[in-house]
Formats: C-alpha cells, sequence, structure tokens
C-alpha cells in the first residue's frame, strides 16, 4: 500500500528532509492568500514557513478562485507539501504553512469571511497578469466579463478582484482595522495598480467603501523572484524517492529565492527581515531591472528558442550564438534604459541572471515561459523599446524577440495548437484570418492589438520597419539572429 505525506508520516522522513520545527496545532491563519498556484507554495508560502518557526500568527489560508485540484490533492495530505529545491546543491523540505484551500467558487462567502477575519493580518495575491483584468491603460476593465459580474453580482464574484473587494467590503462593516494587500505578481508598480483595480472597483458598489480603501488599506508594491518549472511527473517520481512516500503534489525551484517589499507603516511583524525578505523604499528599481533583465531575457529565450528548435531553458543556454545574444540585449539595450538602483551591480546581475538559466537540476519548458505573451510582453520588452526609441538607440534586438512571438502564435495557430493567453481566441483567430506570412502585412495584424501595443508606439515609422526586418528575417531564416 502506497504510503502518502501527512501529519501522521512526518516523522517517517528521512533525516535528510526538513520538516516544519513548530507545533502545526498553535498556527493560526493571518495570512489570506488568493491564487496559491505553484509560485506562491515556492516563495510566499515557503517565507511564511520561515516565520512559523518563531511567530504561530502567520500561517495562511488559501483561496483557489476556480479549481478545486490543489484543495483535492492536499487535503488529503493536511495541507502538506514537498519542496525540491534543485540547484548545484539539492535539498527537500517539507512545508507547513497553509491551514488550508478554499475554493472560491464554492464558497464565495467563506473567502470574504476569511479576509475579514479577526486574526487577519495580511492578504497577499498571485493571480498572474491577467488576473487583475486591467484595460491597455492599466486600469480596471470595466468591460471584463469578469468584472461586469462581479459589479452585477457582488455577493458571488469570480475575480480576484471582486473577491478582495467583497473582503475588505464585509470588514469594513464588521469594524475591524484594515489589512495590507500586497500583489505578488510581475506587474511594475503592482501596488499602486491593484489599489487603483479595488478602489475602482468598489466606486462603481459603494463610493463610501472606495474612499475607505483609499483611507485605510495600504498596498505596498512588491517584487518577487525565483525561477518556478511546472510540477512534472519526473518531479514526483523523485519527490517520491526522496522522501520514501508521495507526495500528491511537491513543487520545485531554483535555490535563488528574493522577495523586496516596500516599506510601510501598516506591515506589523512578522519578521521580514529575519526570513530574508528585502524591506526598501525603492522597490521599482528592482522590479524593472527584475521585469526587463530577467523576465525580457526569459521570454526571449522562449519565443526565440522555440523558433531554433529548443525545448527547455537549458537546452537554449547550450546555444551559444543565442545565449551571446540575451547578453547583448540585456548589456546593450536593456541595460541603458534602467534607472540607477543603489546597490545593484548591472553586469553582476547579468551574469549571475545567465548562471541562473543555466542550471541544468531545472527543467523549464519554454513552451511554459511563451504563455500569457500578450500580458507580458508589454512589461518585459515594450517598455524598454519605448524607452530606447525616445532616446534614439537602438531596437532591433528586443524587435526580435516581439518578431519570434509573433511567429509563435502564428505557428502555434497553424499546428493546431491551443494558446494559453488571455487573448488566445483573438490571437488565433487573427494569425488564422489575417496573417499572410509577409512581413508587412503580419507586422500590422498584430500592432492592431492595442492592448500590447500603444497607438503610438505602433505608428512609429523607425519601430515599424525595423520589426518587420526582424520578422522577416525569421521567417526566412529561423534560425539566425539580427545582431
Amino acid at each position: 500500500m502506497t504510503r502518502h505525506l501527512s501529519a501522521a508520516t512526518l516523522q517517517d522522513l528521512p533525516p535528510g528532509v526538513r520538516r516544519p520545527c513548530y507545533d502545526r496545532g498553535n498556527v493560526a491563519p493571518g495570512i489570506v492568500h488568493i491564487g496559491p498556484g505553484a509560485f506562491h507554495r515556492v516563495h510566499q508560502a515557503w517565507y511564511a514557513e520561515q516565520w512559523l518557526a518563531t511567530d504561530p500568527r502567520w500561517g495562511i489560508n488559501a483561496v483557489s478562485l476556480r479549481s478545486s485540484t490543489l484543495r483535492d490533492a492536499l487535503q488529503a495530505q493536511d495541507w502538506l507539501y514537498a519542496l525540491a529545491i534543485l540547484d548545484e546543491h539539492e535539498s527537500f523540505e517539507v512545508i507547513g504553512s497553509l491551514c488550508g484551500v478554499q475554493v472560491a467558487g464554492d464558497s464565495p462567502d467563506v473567502v470574504s469571511s476569511s479576509i475579514a477575519g479577526p486574526a487577519t493580518r495580511l492578504v497577499t495575491l498571485t493571480v498572474t497578469e491577467k488576473g487583475y483584468c486591467l484595460d491597455g491603460g492599466s486600469r480596471l476593465d470595466l468591460q471584463h466579463a469578469d468584472i461586469r459580474h462581479d459589479l452585477s453580482h457582488p455577493e458571488s464574484p469570480r475575480s480576484a478582484i471582486g473577491f478582495l473587494v467583497a473582503g475588505l467590503r464585509l470588514r469594513r462593516a464588521r469594524q475591524l482595522p484594515a489589512v495590507p494587500v500586497l500583489s505578488c505578481d510581475n506587474l511594475a508598480g503592482n501596488g499602486r495598480l491593484l489599489a487603483a483595480a479595488a478602489r475602482d472597483f468598489a466606486a462603481q458598489l459603494d463610493p463610501g467603501l472606495a474612499a475607505w480603501i483609499e483611507a485605510e488599506v495600504a498596498f505596498p508594491c512588491t517584487m518577487v523572484d525565483s525561477i518556478t518549472p511546472a510540477t512534472t511527473p519526473a518531479l514526483v517520481q523523485r519527490v517520491t524517492t526522496e522522501l520514501g512516500m508521495e507526495d500528491r503534489w511537491p513543487v520545485q525551484r531554483e535555490s535563488f529565492v528574493q522577495w523586496v517589499v516596500e516599506e510601510h507603516e501598516a506591515l506589523e511583524s512578522p519578521d521580514w527581515a529575519r526570513a530574508g525578505v528585502t524591506l526598501t523604499d525603492d522597490v521599482s528599481g528592482y522590479e524593472q531591472a527584475k521585469l526587463r533583465l530577467l523576465n525580457g531575457a526569459h521570454s526571449t529565450l522562449a519565443y526565440v528558442g522555440i523558433l531554433r528548435g529548443h525545448e527547455t531553458v537549458a537546452d537554449a543556454m547550450r546555444d551559444t550564438a543565442l545565449v551571446a545574444f540575451v547578453r547583448d540585449l540585456m548589456r546593450k539595450d536593456v541595460a541603458p534604459t534602467l534607472r540607477p538602483v543603489r546597490g545593484l551591480d548591472i553586469d553582476g546581475y547579468v551574469e549571475a541572471v545567465l548562471r541562473r538559466f543555466s542550471n541544468p537540476a531545472i527543467r523549464h519548458e519554454l513552451a511554459q515561459i511563451a504563455w500569457d505573451g500578450s500580458k507580458k510582453l508589454p512589461i518585459r520588452i515594450v517598455g524598454t523599446i519605448e524607452d530606447a526609441l525616445a532616446a534614439g538607440a537602438p531596437i532591433e534586438r528586443p524587435c526580435v524577440t516581439l518578431a519570434a512571438w509573433m511567429h509563435f502564435v502564428r505557428r502555434r495557430t497553424a499546428a493546431a495548437i491551443a494558446l494559453v493567453d488571455p487573448l488566445a481566441e483573438r490571437l488565433a483567430r487573427l494569425a488564422q484570418e489575417r496573417t499572410t506570412g509577409e512581413a508587412a502585412t503580419d507586422v500590422g495584424v498584430f500592432l492592431s492589438l492595442h492592448e500590447m501595443f500603444p497607438r503610438d508606439l505602433a505608428a512609429d515609422v523607425r519601430f515599424r520597419e525595423t520589426l518587420e526586418r526582424a520578422y522577416g528575417r525569421l521567417a526566412v531564416v529561423p534560425t539566425t539572429l539580427l545582431t
């Protein structure tokens, strides 16, 4: 009979596997987290594990917006799961900071009650860029289907914004103090964007609630970082071997992990620094460097690497021409657009990023990194191009990234492979019905996506011509890079 990870089997783990060093029976759920995907479980839940060693108030009530899969997998394990840290030196540990996983669609009132619970001290979110339901101007899209539903049915929302505001509304009604809310997604100025979205949503329901949110609720900005591939059958088998028992849903990441949080008086304990969290008054400098250097390079590896026949980041990092191209992109194109950040060595950061990408212990599928390009590329690449154009600087290399994405969309559609993207249906329709393989035509089709490309940028002659050249060259000789 197969044994599974659970509270009853913790004592049977091998000595080399780290496990909770605190009494889980004393843990109180002080954090409500919306979106408990793999990244949350390797990142914020791991940090909470460090806090719980000395302060039992920081357990996590997780909220899955739609899927019950994680709840069903971990409930039978008493909410325990294994984290594999795979790098030059590998380690395995069991995380116990989750107190439970709620499925919002099954019990929306329970979610609101959790946010409005007297023990709740912090709300965090990892719902990806598309989960914020923002429009092309980075404000709440009031025409988004989920937002329209939530405004009509505020007691049974579907979106992260709808659930967050419902919980804050109940907290206000119960006359409880406001709690800080942290976006942990890759959005520049994520705290400010989330604050504006919450206020805009609340204003449609109750201007008084919107005013209360603006006056009382803190939305500090954050920057998060750790390469986190999806869980695979190979990882499940590896963890089973290491633990001597089965974990229904383990997770993995590299050893590097970073969480930068904007200092704010509303952020009480836990001991952020003790867990390795950086509190700073300059999150924007860190996030811009990360989004444009690391994430921009990651997207470039994905789209160009797929064109060159690679499947994983490790495969792409053995392609010397591609590595040289990405290094030049970061150093020569991205770095000049970044403002100086005290303590951040850009050249050292670039080389550290490339070393992390070369980690042979992590199998990170390029196709996974390629997901949600319509939301990621405006933040990771388009901003670099806009700044370079304003400075009269070259834009050839970042345009290669965009051109490779366009080819990726067109080729996947032609092969009847479903796109994973919030604009998937529209992208597939454009690629199938309007692209021809000609650079001038196809680039114009994609530039009509004003959610990705601002109108003034799409109309810029130098940008359009450079992008058309990149697209044409990749179409004719896809294994050749522009230099």
